[in-house]
């Protein structure tokens, strides 16, 4: 069979894999055995087998599942309502009600064919017949109906229900009658409305990235249910796409969602999400793979590397000492249950991966998995994992003494991942991570009532996480609920009220006009635009890595709702907001990340007030937090946890240092959160501008983990120049030089000639200096930077960086044509 033999090899070149899907079966025998095997791999990940339920590991996650279908069938008999299965969750018009149903569902049928719960569940006919019953009733009056059904959010018709229903269906095998299984099917397919005649479009919007890899998934069961190889293996070849490393110059299917070759992951074509939607891509992959395996459908073991690329590019940056950070979390940042909790859905996907992978590619998956747990300041719950089978693996990871502990990670790394606006540095002791935004990538993300104040998470805004702290007493929902939504840690915002979507909007979670031209509803391109993740206006943000020191380069603008209210398209109803302005830099050192703002100030004609926060962080009521001034210097200590921070003033008006206690509701980060009042110790250090005040630029170096003595010493940083065209530092003892141009024409500074925009690193060791340049704008062809003096020859670097002598030094020509903010390097000597 050869059915999809064309669209196959145009993906798997892209992803380097030639032979992951077979062309043709040899019979319709190796089809069955296929399925059969298909179906009990399934079986084996969520519910486990006799051998890995009888280890004394899974003990508790066999509890849990029972314990979970037991509750949830003394409700299914409590229920007395005519519209519910379930008390509490009344159906005909609530999709989340809806999906938990089926979720509870099959939560019971899990039980009957999970090995080790009590004999009255596991095996049990009866209790499988209840949930047929259920399945029945369920899709007799509230799911059958596709004219009545498909209301509130597309995710809950196209994926979350298809999830919970394929699950369940396999689960009870033959007790599910075949054309209750084939009534279902064609109600899956009839609800996938994004798609094209029932089947995934890989030119819907809706049809991307990790909602792509769920769909396939969900398909590529109800195709083991009803035997249909056509159906599995177009499911799989449709997920295959997500392999494939996106080329933003050669989209295929306009495609942006996905991960990029520096280790970004988008989602929603412009939000950085590695911390939720990438994950959730991660889990699923990996355990599709092990659904597959073995069963001649894939060879999976050919997309590993793939994925094992994407641990150690994508997550692993982004992982401090077992916490996700907030950068890559989306609207998920309001949310109480991330952070440590994230991290353990990827250590789970990094268990399952590495029983596929093979050799140095596994040693390197457990070591990291050992690593994570002997860094985590939160114990690791194995029973959180969905899979018995993984909690038996990670326990056998664990207890490997053949295998160190080792990160993915060098100890010192700065990680460009300017595909996504992102960027981090690591140190022994410290990571730090920067939120960028422009005309590629969103401000924020906000959606459904969660992050409702959202507005300056892209404007620069920076987490400085310290080594051996519980990253919960520092940031997670508890930052964003006692931190000003205005001085989030390293943004620059006017001196405003600013109202949620649910304020603006009499209480909706969106903004609703549909019988406007933009036709805004909850789910259109025109709510994703201007409402959910809106982009910024200019494209300069993203910076260059010289080995493992960064320089960043970024510049402040409106976003796209205030860009297209002034022009008159949007409605008069529609509230937007006009951003202050600034030029920054982040040169990102050893012992310093020196910040550098110029420019600072309200947009013109406002007449606001402009704050920024050069830091922010926050502490328990109760610890031992102290704030010490000196005359360029602030120092912020927290006895209790053992952390410092200091700060050096370097440049402009001196900051003011203030430490507040705050108390306020979770919920004002989220609707859902519980209405759970949060008290910290909140210390900011700000730059304040009055409203009319001219632009100002100033410099401050933060020095993390700083000691009182360090911060009193004289700082090897040297501020050479700090305008809106040009921002540039010298470390003397690194004997660095690194810096960012802003504008077109020529730049000069510090023996180094600079055309129009770029991101420059240079240090001299003896006899060789190397150099780094990238093109923050990813518009330009080529980059050119003069070196003056003795002239130098290309001794080793990218085949991209050109060197020709010139009189009075050497022209570095770098071709940065379709590099998309990648960093070039070369020696010279």
């Amino acid at each position: 069979m050869d059915i999809t033999r064309r669209r196959l090899l145009s993906v798997l070149a892209a992803t380097g894999v030639l032979a992951t899907v077979p062309t043709g079966w040899a019979s319709a025998a190796e089809v069955a055995d296929g399925v059969e095997r298909l179906l009990a791999n399934t079986v084996a990940v969520f519910a486990g087998t006799a051998d890995s339920n009888s280890r004394t590991e899974t003990a508790g996650k066999v509890a849990a599942i029972e314990r979970t279908a037991r509750t949830n069938l003394a409700a299914l008999d409590a229920a007395s309502g005519a519209d519910e299965l379930f008390p509490g969750l009344p159906l005909g018009t609530s999709d989340p009600n809806l999906n938990t149903t089926y979720q509870r569902v099959y939560e019971i049928a899990l039980a009957t064919r999970t090995s080790g719960v009590s004999a009255d569940l596991y095996g049990s006919s009866a209790v499988q017949d209840k949930v047929v019953d259920a399945l029945t009733w369920l899709h007799e009056h509230y799911y059958g109906d596709q004219s009545a059904g498909y209301y509130g959010n597309w995710f809950y018709w196209e994926i979350g229900l298809s999830q919970h229903i394929s699950k369940t269906l396999v689960l009870l095998a033959d007790r599910a009658p075949a054309d209750l299984v084939r009534t279902y099917v064609t109600s899956m397919d009839a609800y996938l409305r994004n798609g094209k005649d029932g089947d995934v479009d890989l030119d819907s919007r809706f049809h991307t990235g990790a909602n792509l890899a769920d769909i396939t998934t969900n398909r590529i069961l109800q195709g083991a249910l009803t035997a249909d190889e056509a159906r599995i293996r177009k499911a799989l070849t449709d997920q295959l796409t997500v392999f494939a490393t996106i080329d933003p110059y050669a989209l295929n299917h306009g495609v942006t969602d996905g991960y990029y070759a520096d280790g970004s992951f988008i989602q929603h074509a412009s939000v950085a999400y590695t911390g939720s939607y990438g994950k959730g891509l991660l889990s699923r992959v990996v355990q599709t793979l092990k659904i597959l395996d073995g069963t001649g459908f894939a060879h999976g073991g050919e997309l590993v590397p793939t994925v094992f690329g994407w641990v150690r590019d994508g997550f692993a940056p982004l992982i401090f000492e077992g916490w996700m950070m907030e950068a890559v979390k989306g609207r998920a940042v309001s949310r109480t249950g991330t952070g440590y909790a994230d991290v353990a859905t990827v250590v789970e996907a990094v268990v399952d991966l590495a029983s596929l992978a093979e050799g140095e590619s596994s040693t390197a998956l457990r070591a990291y998995v050992k690593h994570i747990r002997a860094t985590s300041r939160a114990a690791l719950d194995p029973t959180s994992f969905v899979s018995p089978q993984s909690i038996v693996r990670y326990t056998d990871i664990l207890a490997d003494t053949a295998v160190p502990a080792a990160d993915l990670n060098p100890p010192a790394r700065s990680a460009a991942l300017n595909a996504m606006d992102r960027t981090v540095h690591r140190r022994p002791g410290y990571a730090f991570a920067l939120s960028r935004s422009s005309a590629r990538i969103s401000k924020y993300e906000y959606m459904s009532g969660e992050n409702l104040m959202p507005w300056f998470q892209g404007d620069g805004a920076h987490h400085l996480y310290l080594s051996g702290q519980d990253q919960t007493q520092a940031f997670g929902v508890d930052y964003f609920t006692t931190v000003s939504p205005y001085g989030l840690a390293g943004v620059t915002a006017p001196v405003e009220h600013r109202g949620t979507v649910p304020e603006l909007y009499a209480g909706k979670l969106f903004y609703d006009n549909p019988s406007h031209p933009l036709n805004f509803t909850a789910s259109s391109e025109s709510q994703n635009a201007y409402v959910y993740f809106p982009t910024a206006t200019q494209a300069h943000s993203g910076g260059a890595v010289l080995g493992a020191y960064g320089a960043v380069g970024w510049v402040a603008s409106d976003d796209v709702p205030w860009r297209d209210k002034q022009a008159g398209i949007l409605p008069d109803d529609f509230v937007v907001h006009r951003s202050a302005r600034a030029t920054k830099s982040w040169f990102l050192l050893d012992d310093e990340i020196v910040v550098l703002a110029a420019g600072v100030g309200d947009a013109p004609g406002a007449g606001r007030a402009v704050t920024t926060t050069l830091d922010a962080r926050i502490a328990a009521a109760g610890d031992a937090v102290t704030v010490t001034e000196g005359e360029n210097w602030v120092r912020w200590a927290n006895a209790t946890s053992g952390t410092a921070v200091g700060y050096v003033h370097l440049d402009g008006p001196r900051p003011k240092a203030r430490l507040d206690t705050v108390t306020r509701s979770r919920r004002v980060v989220r609707t859902s959160n519980p209405d759970t009042a949060v008290t910290k110790q909140v210390f900011s250090l700000t730059v304040e501008q009055p409203a009319g005040s001219r632009p100002t630029a100033f410099a401050c170096a933060l020095l993390p983990n700083a000691s009182s003595a360090a911060v009193r010493a004289t700082t090897p940083v040297e501020v050479l120049t700090n305008t809106p065209r040009l921002q540039a530092v010298r470390h003397r003892a690194l004997d660095l030089t690194a810096l960012n141009t802003f504008t077109s024409g020529t730049h000069h500074t510090a023996g180094l000639t600079v055309e129009g925009p770029a991101s420059v690193l240079v240090r001299r060791q003896g006899k060789e200096v190397t150099v780094a340049v990238s093109d923050p704008t990813t518009g330009r062809d080529e980059v050119s930077v003069v070196l003056r003096g003795p002239a130098l020859r290309k001794v080793a670097g990218d085949d991209a960086v050109q060197a020709t002598r010139v009189p009075g030094g050497t022209r570095l020509t770098v071709r940065t044509h379709h590099a998309y903010g990648r960093s070039f390097s070369a020696t010279l000597r």
